[in-house]
This record gives C-alpha cells, structure tokens and sequence, in this order.
C-alpha cells in the first residue's frame, strides 16, 4: 500500500513537534508567498488554505504553511487546493531557500516541471504527485541531493509517446546523486527499460524503504538484484509487463509489508516463502494469469490483513491454518483453480470484512461458522461447487453484511426465517442469489430499503412478482429471469424512481405488458407470454440502453415511442406477431452512435424497407429475417459503413443483387434466401469483402455464370484463423447474452446458429439458375465449413484443386449437370462429414478411399456412369466395352431427342403424365431410360451410334 500521504503528515507533525512557529514570519518570506499565491488560479470552494491567506495575519500562522523559530518558511503543503494555470522559472516559489517539505499534490498545474526546482537545495520532501505536470522530468530533480521523499507520480499511466519522461531516459544517472531517497514514487512515469537495468539504477539507493513504479512500461525480467536493498518494505510494481517468473530471492526481503505486482505478466511458480515474511501485511498478485503457485501448508504471516490472487492459476485447497492471520480483512481468491472444502477455520478469522471465493472449484457445505464472524460485510462465493441446504436464520445475524452473492452452486435455500427479527437483518445493497433451488421470495426482503441489486434468476420461483418489490427504494437492478412466475402483482404506479435494469425474460407472463420504470436503461421482457404491448409508457426513454421483446406473442403495430429511445444499443422485437409496416424513425435512429442492433425477424411486417438510413449510419446488425417485407433493398442501406450481420432472408424482396453492399468492408453475413431476387450476380467493380464469412443466397433466381474474380476478394474465407471467437468479440455493448443467429443448411439439414464465431464460413448459392462450370478461384477459398451449390445448372467437371479446401465439411453439388469423374483428391478431405454429388452426369469408379466410402450411396444416385462403393462395386459388363455393337437388351441408349421429339411425342406423350416429367428430375430421368429400351424393342432396325462430349462418351440412337 503506498503511504506517501502518511510520510508527509508524519513529516509534517515531527516539524511542529520541533520547531517553535514565530507569531510573524519574515516579511520578504510572507511576500513570496503572496506572490506565489497570486501567480495561480483556484476555486474558493473546494480550497481550504489559499483563500485564507491575506496580509493581515502572518504567514507562519497560514494554512498549509510552516515556519523554523527564525521565521523561515520550511514546510508548504497545498495539496488538494484545486490550483490550475502552471508555474515557469520565474515563480517565486524558487526564492524560498529554506524549503524543506514542499506537498503541490492533487493539483491541475499543466505544465512541465520547472529546472529552478534545483535552487531548493534543502528540501528533503518533494510531491508533486497527480497535479497533472506535463513534459519529461527535468534532470535539475536530481540535484536535490537532500531528498528522503520524492513523489512524482502521474495521475495516469500514460503510453511511451504521450506520457512523462525522465529527461534523459537514463534512470541510473537521474538517481545516482539522490542516495538519501527512502521514498521513491515514480508511477506513471514512462521509464522504459529492462530489468536489469532500471534494478541496477535502483541499488545506487541504499536506504530506500518504499518503491512504487506502477505503470512504468517496465521490462522484464523481475531481476533479483532488487532483493539487495535490504531495508526495502514495500514494493509496488503493478501495470509492467515482465513475463518471468518472481525470484526465490524476494524471501530475503525481511522488512517487507507491502509487495503489489498486480497484472505484471508474471509467469512460473510464485515462491511460498514470501507468505512467510513476519512484517508481510498486503500481497497482491492478482491479474496474473499464467502466474502458478498455492499456500504453504505450514503457517503464513500472521500480520497478513489483505491478500488478493483474483485471476491467476493458484490452485490447492484453502489450508486450515489460515486462522493463524488473526488480522486478516480481505481475501480475494477469485478466478482461481481452489478446490477442495471451506475450513471452518475461518471462524476464528474476527477482523475479515470482505472475501471473495468465487468462480473456483470449491465444494462441500458451505460451513455455517463462517457466518458467524461479525466484521462481514462482503461474501462472494458464486461459481463454484459448494453443495447442501443452507438456513438463512444465520446469515441475517451479520448485522454490517452488505453484499451477498452465492450462485450457482448446488445449495438449497430456505428462505423462511421465522425466528429472526425483520427489523434487525443487514441492510443488503447487493444480493444474488441466482441457481440456488428457491421457491419463492425472501420475505426477508420487505424492509430492504438500501438494496441497490437483486438477482433471483435461474430459480423455480412460482407464481406472482409481489407488489412490494416495486417499492424498494434504491433498488436499481432486478433479475427475476429464469423461474416460473406466471403474473406481477400491480399496482405498477409506485414503481421505485431508480429502477433502471429489469429482467423478466424466460418465465410464463402473461397480458400485457407491465408499465416501463421512470427511467429505465435495461429491460428486457423476453420468453414469456405476452400478448400486448402498451402503446402508452409514460416513461423517460432517453436513457434506455437494451429493450427486448422478443419470443412473446406480441400483436399490432411496432409503437413508434421506441424511437424516443436515443441511446439505444440494442432494440429485439423478434419471433412475434407484430405488423404493419417499419417505423420510418426505426431505421433514422441508426444515426445515433449507440444502436448497434436492431432485430424484427420473425414478424408478421409488410411493406417495403423504408429507404431512410442516414447518411452517418452506425448499426452494425439488421436483421428482417421472416417478415412479408416487398420491393427493393434500400440503397441508402450503403451509408452504414460499420454494419457486420445483415438479414433479411424469406421475406418477398424482388430485387437484383445488391452490389453497393460491397462499398461495406466490415459485413461478415450476407443472408438473401428465399426471395425473388433475379439476375446475374456479377458487380462492376469487385470491391474486397475481406470480412465475409457467410453469404447465403439460396432459393432466389439468380442466373448467369458465376465470375471466376467474384471469390478472390473473400479474404476471412481464404485464410484460417488459429482463434475461435463470437463474432461479437468487438462489440461496444455490455450484454453479453445477446447473439446472433442465423439459419444455415448444413449436412442437407438447416441448423440455427445462434452464436457466430469467426471461424465459420459458409456459402450457399443452392436453388438458383447458375449455369457454366465451377471457378477455379473457388477452390481458394481454404477456410470453406459449408459449400452448396445444389439445384442449380452447373456444368463440366469438379475442380481437382477442391483438395484446397482442406476445413470443409458439408458439400452439396446435387441436382446439377456436372460430368467427368469425381476428382480422387476429394478423397483427401478427412474433415468432410456430408456429401451429396447425386443427380449429375458424374462417371467412372467412385475414388477409393475411407472418407468417401462412408457416405450413404444416395450421396451418388443419378449419375449412370458411376460405380464402385457404395454403389455397385463393379462397372456393368455392357458399360465396360462400348466399341461392339451392343444389344437393344442389353443397353440403355440415350436418344438424340433434338430430331426425334414430334414422332416420340406423338407415340408416347398421350400416355405418360407430363408434369411430374416436366418438374421432377427424378421421374424424367427414369421415364427417358424406360422409352429408351422400349424403343430399342419396337425398332430393331435402328442404328446406335458413339458421340463424346466435354470428355464423355454417351449412346446416340439414329434412323
């Protein structure tokens, strides 16, 4: 803990226990000060000393100013005065030559540190700490040989251009003649430099006591050399980056209270002697996540009162001997790898106020002594194992216990506490209470007018929300998610002023829903039943942050007072019943920095999208999924440069492809399915859509060939990625639960995604009027998981270079007109779990090879030129030697059809049902190959003859 404060105030009462104040100062020491003062800047409401300096009482009896017995100004504190404008060379601060405590700290000079601080040659205590000092630290500071304490913290940790420097960037020659240091507070001061040279710079000072350099941009390695100083007792390194592990030497540091290396990088296994130090009071090495280490079974310093090891990878059980720290306060074991049970050793632990166990692996019953210690006032022991009934009668003893959070665990509850006195249970702010088998509601919580947070969720709480809940007066979260209530209990007029956050999602509400609170921020009201939104709220939304709606079965028109909600992140209406065109304002508020979502999927909206997106649009999700939405997609759509997930697949939109979507080089989704878009795909200009994972356009009409330049911009597809993470990774919004969903057709099934993560790419042009062969550029395309180009008219041949795509899984080229034979390299693709090449004109032996004989042989059906597992294991001996003649028996000849179609049709088109032959390729194959032998039949006489095209031979039967 750093004690600069400490030292000044101790500074300053050894100066008066000293010194005799004169009941004048000298005059040209009060004229100094005057000047001083009148050189500045300050508000006399928050000053305290300066406003009542005046030429009527003698300096030496001014506030903040302290006098030797000769009337000589030795000591000036004007810490937390609220002075700005800065100071230069010639202040007459620099005339005061008998300065030995000087304290500007907690001041807003900006500006740099004057060189003249060199003429104070007898301060021994200078701070200028966090008075926002600009510029490098003069190298002059280090003339002031006589300095013990030296603060020069900044009130920020600043980056290596912007922050506050050593002049010369040379820590060694900046201490070398400040051998007096004891106290030595560099914080936020960019130093910039490796281990061994800033701990080599530091052993020039012998006596120093107290170091802290937090957010140095210090460098690793931790060197052990700063175990040399001996006298050293606290250590304050937080915010450098060092990446070792923290030497066994630290041990050796026997005066050692205070050792804070809080988010350092530190790596290894810290050593379990340092607990053992006899003056260690505070250790904190939390943020470290790759740090190692446990507690030492045998018995830690007893002078230990706060120990914090939150986000590390210390591990082992909690030991019993953790009693012997009788002056404990805070423990913070948080995010840790503990397991085993609670000793109830903890029960003699009188001074702890505040312990946080939380998301370890703790297990066992949580021991009813540990709330029998009466300085409680925080305990987090959520995430974890712990298991058994817990009595509250116990817990509501602790009458300073003010936080309380046990979820998800598998305890049990009891709510009911008979025999405890409502009037004297704690004044809770934060309880939760999430997972733990209640029933119903504390009724403990009637007369809780300080709680600030309640979370209830993941319960089977049944029935009504009690009316009285909405009168807690400072209760501004409520979570009640995740049980079984079916009704609120009203009146709702008397909702508290404060309530901003209410979640009631994923219960069994029903009617209408409930008045919105006075100024909410969060609400969200989904998974229930409700079937009524009111269209009058009386309520403030310029606030509201998240809204959700969605999953009810909610009617009528979207409520245009949704528009007024000007600092709305995300707004979920979906999977209701709402109709009715598109709120214009919906779609302007997209201007507002804060929307990032707006989701309507799964209505019942008509009408066109309106074509009012601003000219500064910052949405980053549209999704219209499922609607009745007609007309075109709006061009204005082009403005929202930042959007990444776009929607609106099965609705009716007729429309050509929309090009002006690559102007938008952050869209990830691109879902057109299942509309009436017509025409090529091809863009004049082929923009990179390096951001591109998913493009899904099935069930269109589009035609044309597909242009071989159309896939080499697609860069997220061509490269893999080593991580796997939400596509939401980056957003700005602080509710995590909220993800996108997308239906995809993947392994012939449509799956809904409901996160997004980047590794998954996908294509699917399927149930379209392509034509022409399989780009080459395609095959690039290494990171492809789903690739579907089913229904379609493809043709040629299967590229070889598909072994590219080496992270597939799901391909579906059926139901085209591909030929040729199945290129062996697909046989390579050892991900591939779905395949489906039937209904082509495919020849030749089925590749051999594991991956390719697992499917089912309906994955090869309808090409007559294949063979080989799993279908027929052997050609047909009539297929194998096409040069003799061949029989009519014992052939299946493919008729030139062109010349034979008014005869053929005349004899046969009377007797066969031509629709399922003109729309179901299935049928009309087979109808083909049952004329053909037919014919052969009837008409000996006629001539077979042999035609190969694009590399196939066929059977051509002529007159």
């Amino acid at each position: 803990m750093k004690t600069t404060l400490l030292s000044f105030f101790l500074c300053y009462y050894f100066i008066h226990l000293n010194v005799v104040v004169s009941a004048k100062c000298l005059q040209d020491q009060q004229s100094l000060l005057l000047q001083f003062k009148n050189n500045f800047t300050f508000d006399p409401q928050f000053s305290t000393k300066l406003k009542s300096w005046n030429e009527n009482t003698a300096c030496c009896n001014w506030s903040g100013v302290t006098c030797d017995n000769e009337g000589h100004v030795i000591g000036l504190d004007l810490s937390e005065e609220s002075i700005y404008g800065g100071f230069d060379n010639s202040s007459s601060l620099f005339d005061l030559q008998h300065l030995q405590t000087l304290n500007l700290a907690y001041n807003n000079f900006g500006s740099p540190i004057p060189s003249e601080f060199s003429k104070l040659v007898m301060l021994n205590h200078l701070n200028l700490s966090k008075s926002f000092i600009v510029g490098n630290i003069p190298k002059e500071i280090s003339k002031l040989t006589s300095l013990v304490t030296l603060d020069l913290s900044s009130i920020y940790s600043f980056s290596k251009e912007q922050g506050r420097k050593i002049s010369d960037r040379n820590l060694h020659s900046f201490l070398q003649n400040l051998t007096s240091l004891k106290q030595l507070y560099l914080d936020g001061i960019n130093i910039s430099t490796m281990g061994h040279e800033w701990g080599n710079a530091l052993l020039q000072l012998r006596d120093l006591q107290e170091l802290s350099m937090s957010g140095c941009d210090l460098s690793g390695p931790l060197d052990s050399s700063l175990t040399k100083l001996v006298n050293l007792s606290v250590i304050v390194l937080d915010g450098n980056y060092f990446a070792s592990p923290i030497p066994e030497t630290f041990s050796n540091l026997k005066n050692l209270t205070t050792l804070n290396l809080h988010d350092c990088g530190l790596i290894g296994t810290f050593p379990q002697k340092v607990f053992q130090i006899k003056t260690l009071s505070v250790i904190d090495l939390s943020g470290n996540y790759n740090l190692h280490g446990s507690f030492p079974d045998y018995s830690m310093s007893e002078s230990l009162y706060r120990i914090n090891l939150e986000s590390t990878q210390f591990s082992g059980t909690i030991p019993h001997t953790i009693s012997n720290m009788r002056f404990l306060s805070h423990l913070d074991l948080s995010y840790c790898q503990f397991n085993g049970t609670l000793p109830n050793s903890m029960s003699n632990l009188s001074h702890l106020t505040y312990v946080d166990l939380s998301h370890n692996s703790l297990s066992g019953d949580i021991p009813s002594s540990l709330f029998t210690l009466p300085s409680l006032e925080e305990v987090h022991l959520s995430f974890n194992s712990l298991n058994g009934s817990l009595q509250l009668d116990e817990v509501l003893k602790l009458r300073n216990l003010t936080t309380l959070d046990l979820s998800y665990n598998n305890i049990s509850i009891d709510v009911n506490v008979a025999n405890v006195d409502l009037s004297f249970v704690p004044k809770f702010r934060y309880l939760s209470l999430v997972s733990c088998n209640l029933k119903s509601f504390p009724s403990f919580l009637i007369n809780q007018s300080t709680l600030f947070s309640l979370d209830l969720s993941n319960n089977q709480i049944q029935g009504k929300i009690p009316n009285w809940i909405w009168k807690l007066q400072d209760l501004e979260n409520f979570n009640i998610s995740h049980n079984l209530l079916t009704n609120l209990e009203g009146p709702f007029q008397n909702l508290t002023s404060k309530l901003g956050s209410l979640d009631l999602h994923n219960n069994k509400l029903q009617g209408s829903i409930p008045s919105f609170p006075k100024h909410p921020y969060f609400l969200d009201y989904s998974k229930n039943n409700f079937s009524v939104v009111p269209q009058y709220i009386g309520s403030n939304l310029s606030s509201m942050e998240f809204l959700s709606f969605s999953h009810n079965n909610l009617h009528g028109s979207v409520p245009n007072y949704l528009c007024n909600a000007s600092q709305l992140q995300i707004l979920d209406i979906s999977f209701n019943k709402f109709s009715g065109i598109i709120p214009p304002c919906l779609l302007t508020m997209t201007g507002n920095f804060e929307l990032e979502v707006l989701d309507l999927r799964n209505n019942s909206l008509t009408g066109s999208i309106p074509d009012m997106f601003p000219k500064f649009c910052f949405v980053t999700r549209l999704n219209f999924h499922g609607n009745q939405l007609q007309g075109p997609i709006p061009r204005s759509l082009s403005h929202c440069s930042f959007l990444e997930v776009f929607d609106i697949g099965s609705n009716q939109i007729v429309d050509y492809f929309p090009c002006f979507l690559n102007e938008i080089p952050t869209l990830s989704v691109l879902v057109l399915r299942n509309n009436k878009f017509h025409g090529s795909i091809e863009c004049s200009e082929n923009k990179p859509w390096k951001s591109i994972q998913i493009v899904d356009i099935a069930f269109n009409n589009f035609n044309g060939t597909l242009p071989k330049r159309y896939f080499t911009t697609w860069e997220r597809m061509i490269y893999n990625e080593e991580v796997a993470r939400d596509i939401n990774y980056n957003m700005s919004l602080d509710y995590p639960y909220y993800h996108d969903s997308v239906t995809v057709t993947c392994k012939g099934q449509q799956q809904d995604l409901v996160k997004i993560l980047t590794i998954f790419k996908a294509i699917d042009f399927s149930f379209n009027s392509f034509e022409g062969p399989i780009p080459e550029s395609l095959m690039d395309l290494k990171a492809l998981y789903i690739l579907n180009f089913s229904n379609n008219g493809l043709s040629g041949e299967i590229p070889s270079s598909i072994r590219n795509l080496k992270q597939l899984e799901s391909l579906d080229f059926s139901n085209n007109s591909l030929d040729g034979e199945i290129p062996v390299q697909l046989a390579s693709l050892t991900f591939l779990s779905y395949l489906n090449l039937s209904f082509n004109h495919l020849v030749g032996k089925i590749p051999t090879g594991t991956q390719l004989q697992s499917f089912p042989a309906s994955s090869f059906e309808g090409n007559d030129g294949l063979y080989g597992l799993p279908l027929n294991e052997t050609q047909d001996v009539e297929r194998k030697d096409l040069h003799p003649q061949p029989t009519c028996e014992s052939i299946v000849c493919l008729i030139d059809w062109n010349f034979l179609s008014v005869e053929l049709g005349f004899v046969f088109g009377l007797g066969m049902i031509m629709g399922p032959i003109m729309f179901w390729k299935k049928w009309r194959v087979g109808y083909w190959k049952l004329a053909d032998k037919i014919l052969c039949k009837i008409f000996p006489w006629m001539h077979l003859e042999y035609e190969t095209h694009r590399g196939q031979t066929y059977t051509v039967l002529r007159w």
